[in-house]
């Protein structure tokens, strides 16, 4: 895993002193209120809702839809690439599950 910007800030600021170490740690606190007060965009808001229509469609169905037969069932309205990326979301939540068969993939609910 990747170490982030505030990980990084504690691990040097206890290694150097004065001015240096005062900026570092204002630094620090800087990055730490940016990370928390992030609200979700408009976009995120509406994606939010259309991962809710795709397992409320994932719901109904008797067995796996692919992403094709996803986007037919709500009526075109978004694209496949939308729908595909939105997807993954939801198997990386583990609400879905991915399953790959003949290299056609197939999703229900986890």
């Amino acid at each position: 895993m990747a170490m982030t910007y505030v990980e990084a800030l504690e691990t040097v600021i206890p290694m150097v002193e004065g001015e240096v170490a005062e900026k570092l740690v204002a630094l620090k606190e800087q990055m730490a209120k940016r990370h928390t007060s992030s609200k979700p965009t408009k976009t995120q808001l509406e994606n939010e809702k259309v991962k809710e229509a795709i397992l409320s469609i994932l719901l109904q169905a008797e067995e796996g839809m692919t992403c094709g037969e996803i986007v037919k069932a709500l009526e075109g309205e978004y694209t496949s690439q939308k729908i595909s990326a939105l997807l993954r979301q939801l198997v990386t939540a583990e609400k879905v599950v991915k399953t790959t068969e003949k290299k056609v993939s197939r999703f229900e609910l986890a």
